[in-house]
This record gives C-alpha cells, sequence and structure tokens, in this order.
C-alpha cells in the first residue's frame, strides 16, 4: 500500500481480485490502467476518494472544527464511492474516469460559487 503506480503494465495482468481498495496514493501508473481494470471486472476505489478522511479529519481538527462535524464530513466518502460507482456501472466506464469527473465538477462548482 506504501507505493504509487503500483498497478502498472507488469503487475496488473498478475491481478487475481475483484477489487482494489488500497491506501496508497496514485496507485494506477496511467490513467489506461484504470480503464484495464474496468475490462477485467476488478472494481477499483480510487485512492483519493476511500483516503479523503485522513485529510478532511486533519484539516478541520487543524482549525478546531467540532468533531461531529469532522464525522459528518466523513461519513459522506462511503455516499461518494456509492455514486461512482454507480455511474460507473450505469455507463459503462472505468470508476477511475468517474471520480476523476466528480471531482473536477466539485471543484468547479466550489469555485464558480466563491467567485
Amino acid at each position: 500500500c506504501g507505493l504509487g503506480a503500483i498497478i502498472n503494465d507488469q503487475t496488473l495482468p498478475q491481478l487475481q481480485c475483484e477489487i482494489i481498495a488500497g491506501s496508497a496514493n496514485n496507485q494506477l501508473a496511467t490513467a489506461g490502467h484504470g480503464l484495464q481494470l474496468h475490462q477485467r471486472n476488478i472494481l477499483y476505489a480510487p485512492d483519493y476518494v476511500i483516503n479523503a478522511g485522513g485529510l478532511v479529519y486533519a484539516s478541520l481538527h487543524h482549525k478546531g472544527k467540532p468533531q461531529s462535524l469532522i464525522e459528518e464530513k466523513t461519513q459522506r466518502i462511503a455516499g461518494t464511492l456509492t455514486e461512482i460507482f454507480t455511474q460507473a456501472r450505469e455507463r459503462q466506464q472505468a470508476t477511475s474516469n468517474i471520480a476523476e469527473h466528480l471531482a473536477e465538477q466539485r471543484l468547479y462548482h466550489k469555485f464558480s460559487a466563491a467567485a
């Protein structure tokens, strides 16, 4: 779990699993590897989604926010994953592509609202 780019041309053919949900950052060596996982029917939980809880906790705790807010925000991660998995299934696309698109939409909306 500590290595980035661990899903690559050498390791991907060796995988004999149904799900990848590791804690390493940047697990996919390239975006194409997300598509290859999808084509092999391996469910990929994008690392930056499932690891968001640590960032949420650290940033909100540092700002002195209440534990209840931290818990509320971290509990939303499961819903985000469900949304990604559902859209990927419905659109027959890689979860990595759906997650990237969703992140871009949310960032655009957040920065557009702030402007």
